[in-house]
């Protein structure tokens, strides 16, 4: 089953920035429209210009949107079918994350997070898979992250969420693989975004750089899977290496290898 990229329609959430900001910029050659959501209306304003500039043939639908908000989420969703039809593919990409022991974290922020990682991607999926059932085809392509598989101390709520993600993709492939719908999901490791500095990171250390990718590399990889119809995809050479020692590590260990970094990041923590 091949994802329907070659002049489709696109929505991409997350669009102002990171990795679906390349997402984008890399369906919008194959693509006849193309929807950016994200709160940062100005960054979508430059992009949708940039993919115009690269291609007069794309209609391109700016959406500046607080996707926690459902009557706003509503109406953003409105305006797309208006401007650009039934959308074909869906690209779940917004969301964000927070470091810090649990019992010291700001429970806004936690929900928010909840919100935005589970909820909004769960209804955007709800409400536009639909239409790609009556047709027959379509695609979901969610990007999660290699915690979705795993677990680390300082992000808990973080974590959560993406498992979240990986249990319900691997479910909503099962009920629409059938029917012509192809449900993908992304699991990078650390990548040049704006993630790790809006993180909350209590460490003051960035993550290595023999694993992190760029976002470009990242979107290349999670489309390629994405369209060869992959259940999952792990974007880069050594974070598949690290996920499939993650996937044959028992989680005893991993706990007691995890103790003492949890020690001291409270410690940590708590003089930040």
């Amino acid at each position: 089953m091949r994802a329907p990229i070659d002049g489709g329609v696109a929505l991409v959430t997350g669009a102002s920035s990171g990795i679906g900001e390349a997402i984008a910029r890399q369906l919008a050659p194959r693509l006849s429209a193309i929807a950016l959501v994200a709160r940062r209306e100005e960054r979508l304003e430059a992009l949708a210009e940039e993919l115009r500039a690269s291609n007069a043939d794309l209609t391109v639908s700016v959406q500046a949107c607080d996707l926690t908000d459902r009557e706003a989420t509503d109406a953003m969703l409105a305006a797309v079918k208006r401007q650009l039809g039934v959308v074909d593919i869906l690209v779940n990409n917004a969301g964000f994350g927070d470091m810090g022991m649990y019992d010291r974290t700001d429970w806004d922020k936690q929900e928010r997070m909840i919100e935005l990682n589970v909820t909004t991607l769960c209804y955007l999926t709800r409400r536009l898979v639909g239409p790609m059932v009556n047709k027959g085809h379509g695609g979901v392509l969610n990007i999660s992250s290699g915690f979705g598989l795993s677990f680390l101390p300082a992000f808990a709520t973080y974590v959560g969420t993406k498992h979240f993600v990986t249990g319900f993709t691997e479910s909503l492939r099962c009920d629409l693989g059938p029917v012509g719908v192809c449900v993908t999901q992304s699991c990078p490791g650390p990548v040049k975004t704006e993630f790790e500095a809006n993180v909350g990171n209590v460490t003051g250390q960035g993550s290595p750089a023999w694993i992190e990718i760029s976002a470009e590399r990242c979107a290349r990889d999670s489309i390629r899977g994405f369209e060869r119809g992959a259940a999952m995809v792990v974007p880069g050479t050594v974070m598949k290496i690290v996920m499939a020692l993650n996937a044959l590590s028992p989680r005893w260990v991993k706990r007691l290898l995890y103790a003492p970094f949890s020690a001291w990041l409270r410690k940590r923590q708590a003089k930040a």
